[in-house]
């Protein structure tokens, strides 16, 4: 049996399709969608990823993205439901540089977590961002891509994603 791919979101994934292009109130087909393909076992977000975007550390403001994030039935199909392995946090947290200081470990925010779960299945698991590979970025200013590649982690963006799973807009149709 062929094991199916897990599509894993990083948080800006969703709070730049909900501000920039996908707007919960203006295509709701989107959200309709990312649910359905949640419930499928298709999308999938670690928990510390998806609290990246419902708290935000304080910085979000309460808007139509975190209200939807905090419905029972979205955070139940959204969220990865497997805890992380630490030595494979210690692992890419390496990747960035080995000696990184707190103020850096602060900086890397739960991106080392969501390279981590696509660790436990490289050959099934992608991790979806809309950082662009910065090969020349250091340390803590790494992006998503460049730590992915160097942990022999799939990487798309989220357009990528779209485009192979063929998301549309008239889906339910």
């Amino acid at each position: 049996m062929v094991a199916k791919k897990l599509y894993l979101l990083d948080a800006n994934v969703l709070i730049t399709a909900h501000r920039e292009y996908y707007p919960i109130d203006m295509v709701p087909e989107f959200w309709a969608w990312l649910l359905h393909m949640a419930q499928a076992g298709i999308i999938k977000m670690p928990l510390e990823t998806y609290e990246e975007v419902k708290d935000g550390g304080g910085k979000v403001k309460k808007d139509a993205l975190v209200d939807w994030l905090g419905q029972d039935e979205v955070k139940d199909a959204l969220v990865l439901d497997e805890e992380v392995h630490p030595p494979l946090v210690d692992q890419v947290v390496a990747t960035y540089a080995p000696d990184l200081n707190d103020t850096e470990i602060e900086q890397l925010g739960r991106d080392p977590f969501l390279i981590a779960h696509a660790l436990t299945d490289v050959n099934n698991r992608i991790v979806v961002s809309i950082e662009v590979s910065a090969p020349g970025k250091k340390r803590a200013n790494r992006r998503v891509p460049d730590v992915c590649r160097d942990n022999d982690v799939q990487c798309c963006n989220t357009f990528a994603m779209l485009r192979t799973l063929k998301f549309s807009t008239s889906w339910q149709l």
